[in-house]
């Protein structure tokens, strides 16, 4: 629905444009604020990330330190079985971090007599326990937490696993000098429980629903929120269900021992969030840290809320004042508007609103006043002139009735003469003409014909085409020559003819008995004959000099001898002279074209016509610049 008033425009323009530049700034300051809001977010969680591993770190170092020191003390020397015993329940029993500690020797290195020597205290239920691992059903020497070691000749962590609770391994190999060199004695093994590992990533608290959790060194999830993921699942295993690159990715990164901050669908409840990951070094681990990213841009999103919500109450404020405003200035426009539509519906004394102010609508309301003054004197004159105008029409239609009332109208004009036919037409380019052409019996045997074209347009054209054609007609009724005829026409409308008006005519006398034509011309176009039963030419005739200007000019009379079919073919320049669009003349040789490719043997009627008819193709909708008029005279 299209909206017409100026006032609603208003309002919706200022309000939208309010609205838009409100929205724009509010976009703008979320945005920034999301940036620095990221910014910190990035430097708490990598904070907070590397104080976990710290502590993390502290407690693996307690325990790396104290299986050290026992594999230290064992390279000393050839200890006993009942001190080895002994050293090992010492040091679990002062040691809380350790659920356990074996010392492992290699095959026969402690007894020649024996393969295994493993002894092993543990920290059960039931209080501490000493074991001997050593069996074909437990040989220890091919597991990993002694082979890798050996192989390796260096301490290390082992993968975390189940055995009745989570656990890892501290591996730390110890050797025995010899003349070959170090050879290796033995594996001390501390076992820890990852409660504690898992309770401190527990404590880490982000938000309502961040959460930490630990993978190992193959992706294997040792600790987390979701008790089901834990050993049961890793990063890849749950990037392959999810089908997601992106977390597959993020784990390779993981176990390389790189650190990021980035995008992420948390394990636990499949939101969007952000996750920080850290390496642990001792243990080649990787702590993850996640902050829900709905929780980061709470805090953000409220503001924003807040801020729109009171950006909207002051665009409604906003826009009552404008309504306000706009009512008060459109006011008086409407009062004009009905004023204005009265007075274009003929009303004009209707009331204009009295407005006193100096501004624009003060000054409109003046301008208003003044052209309703102004359209009433205006429609009076207007109302007068189109009287005048149609008492004009009027007496240019009747002059017009009366101008081609007095040209021969009447075809076939001599009904009862065989001897030739005779047909002629004329068009004006206005109410009435200039041209005119006319025929008439001198005597039995003579045939007058005549055409002419008054210089200029309209009624002046048209009285002095009347005059000349009633003297012409006069004369030739006298049984005068044609150059006689022109010669006394010529000194007659000479006679104060203040206007200096002039006419081109051409006039011809036919003998019905032996088609002698007698012609004499006055400034006109030559006219086109067939004869003998060739194609239409130009008829040689003398220029002469036009009627009206100058008194006692002498015309010079030609003969034409016409044959059984023999036409000829007389018309103005409104013919040769008629203009297309692009300003072309239809010209004498496309006339000429025309009336060759017609024939002698058509219908003079026909003739006229078909002329007529391609003249107006030539011109297409270009308006007509002339009279057109022509007349055909053909001798049987």
């Amino acid at each position: 629905m299209k909206i017409r008033s100026l006032a609603v425009k208003f309002i919706l323009y200022v309000s939208g444009c309010c609205v838009v530049i409100l929205l724009a700034i509010i976009g703008f300051n979320y945005r920034f604020s999301e940036g620095i809001i990221m910014a910190k977010i990035r430097e708490n969680a990598e904070n907070l990330a590397l104080r976990t591993v710290n502590k993390i770190e502290i407690e693996l170092a307690s325990v790396k330190k104290t299986a050290d020191t026992v594999a230290d003390y064992l390279e000393e020397g050839a200890v006993s079985k009942e001190r080895i015993e002994r050293l090992l329940k010492l040091v679990v029993v002062n040691n809380k971090e350790l659920y356990g500690m074996g010392i492992a020797f290699e095959p026969y290195a402690f007894d020649p007599k024996s393969l295994y020597f493993c002894p092993y205290y543990a920290k059960e239920k039931s209080g501490l326990v000493l074991y001997n691992l050593g069996a074909e059903a437990y040989r220890y020497f091919t597991l990993d937490w002694y082979q890798i070691p050996r192989e390796l000749g260096r301490a290390v962590w082992t993968e975390p696993y189940f055995d009745d609770v989570l656990m890892a391994s501290y591996s730390v190999p110890f050797y025995q000098a010899s003349a070959q060199g170090r050879k290796l004695k033995g594996i001390v093994n501390a076992d820890i429980s990852l409660q504690w590992l898992t309770d401190i990533v527990s404590s880490v608290k982000i938000f309502k629903t961040g959460d930490a959790y630990l993978i190992s060194r193959n992706g294997m999830i040792i600790t987390h929120p979701l008790k089901e993921l834990i050993m049961n699942e890793t990063v890849f295993s749950v990037a392959e269900s999810r089908n997601d690159p992106a977390l597959r990715e993020i784990g390779r990164r993981m176990v390389r021992g790189e650190s990021g901050f980035v995008p992420f669908t948390s394990l636990a409840r499949n939101k969007k969030s952000w996750m920080y990951y850290a390496p642990v070094p001792s243990t080649g681990w990787t702590l993850a840290v996640v902050f829900p990213q709905d929780e980061l841009f709470e805090d953000i999103r409220r503001q924003t809320a807040l801020t729109g919500a009171m950006a909207g109450a002051g665009i409604i404020f906003l826009v009552l004042v404008i309504a306000l405003l706009a009512h008060s200035i459109t006011k008086p426009l409407r009062l004009i508007s009905r004023a204005a539509h009265s007075i274009g519906e003929g009303n004009f004394d209707a009331k204009l609103p009295a407005v006193d102010s100096a501004d624009e609508v003060g000054r409109l309301s003046r301008a208003f006043g003044n052209m309703q003054s102004a359209l009433k004197e205006y429609i009076k004159r207007l109302t007068e002139t189109t009287a005048a105008k149609e008492r004009i029409e009027s007496e240019l239609k009747i002059a017009h009735e009366i101008q081609t009332g007095i040209l021969p109208r009447i075809f076939p004009a001599f009904p009862d003469r065989k001897e030739f036919d005779i047909y002629a037409m004329m068009e004006p380019a206005k109410e009435v003409g200039g041209d005119f052409y006319d025929f008439c019996l001198i005597d039995e045997k003579r045939l007058f014909f005549v055409m002419g074209d008054v210089s200029g347009k309209g009624v002046p054209a048209a009285l002095f085409m009347m005059i000349t054609k009633t003297l012409l007609k006069n004369e030739a009724l006298q049984g005068l020559a044609a150059h006689e005829i022109l010669y006394k026409v010529n000194n007659i409308l000479a006679l104060d003819n203040t206007a200096t008006m002039f006419a081109t005519v051409f006039c011809g006398i036919l003998d019905t008995a032996t088609g002698e034509v007698e012609f004499a011309n006055a400034g006109h176009n030559p006219p086109l004959v067939s004869l003998d039963g060739r194609p239409f030419e130009f008829l040689t005739v003398d220029k002469g000099f036009v009627l009206g200007p100058m008194q006692n000019f002498k015309f010079t009379s030609r003969k034409l001898n016409l044959g059984h079919g023999d036409t000829i073919f007389l018309y103005t320049d409104g013919v040769t002279e008629a203009m297309d669009p692009e300003k072309r003349l239809f010209s004498e040789q496309r006339l000429q074209d025309a009336l060759s490719r017609l024939g002698r043997d058509k219908y003079l009627v026909e003739m006229i016509r078909t002329v007529r008819e391609e003249v107006s193709v030539f011109v297409r909708n270009a308006p007509q610049s002339d009279d057109i008029t022509m007349l055909i005279l053909r001798f049987n």
